[in-house]
């Protein structure tokens, strides 16, 4: 295995390890919701006016699945709908209160996961962690050309 494969399978095994350790905890304290609606409470908890347009560009995922998440969520009572009086076309969406509970719910989980790990990022050195976002940007653009390329557009889908 070259290193290029190395780095690739390093990367998966490192996700795929975070995952499995964080999913219990996740689960249990999130229950009722899947991994995809929390995350996208999270993104417009994060984020004033978001619309199914970056809700999709950001999970690279088409318009259509996001509209049908977005429902599932008003449903449940996590988000709502609104539009701006300057511009009646665009629905935008907000956490409702309970949103706001989830959010803190899977805030708080992140930095408990976060403190678990504090040991190693304290080893790191500010050089080779721009070393390593050098890294993953560059590759995050090569894969976004890519994906252009491919002729794929992620807002009309």
């Amino acid at each position: 295995m070259n290193k290029e494969e190395q780095v690739i399978m390093a990367f998966r095994d490192l996700f795929n390890k975070m995952v499995w350790l964080n999913k219990d905890k996740m689960e249990d304290s999130l229950k009722g919701y899947k991994s995809s609606e929390v995350h996208c409470v999270e993104y417009i908890g994060k984020y004033v006016d978001s619309n199914v347009t970056k809700l999709a560009e950001s999970f690279y995922m088409t318009r259509g699945a996001i509209s049908k998440m977005t429902k599932k969520l008003i449903k449940k009572g996590l988000i709502e709908s609104y539009q701006k009086s300057d511009n009646k076309k665009e629905i935008y969406f907000r956490l409702t209160e309970q949103g706001k509970i989830i959010y803190k719910i899977h805030e708080d989980l992140h930095k408990e996961f976060q403190e678990r790990d504090k040991a190693v990022f304290e080893q790191v050195t500010e050089a080779q962690f721009d070393g390593m976002l050098s890294f993953v940007e560059k590759y995050s653009r090569h894969l976004d050309a890519q994906i252009k390329k491919q002729g794929i557009d992620m807002k009309s889908e």
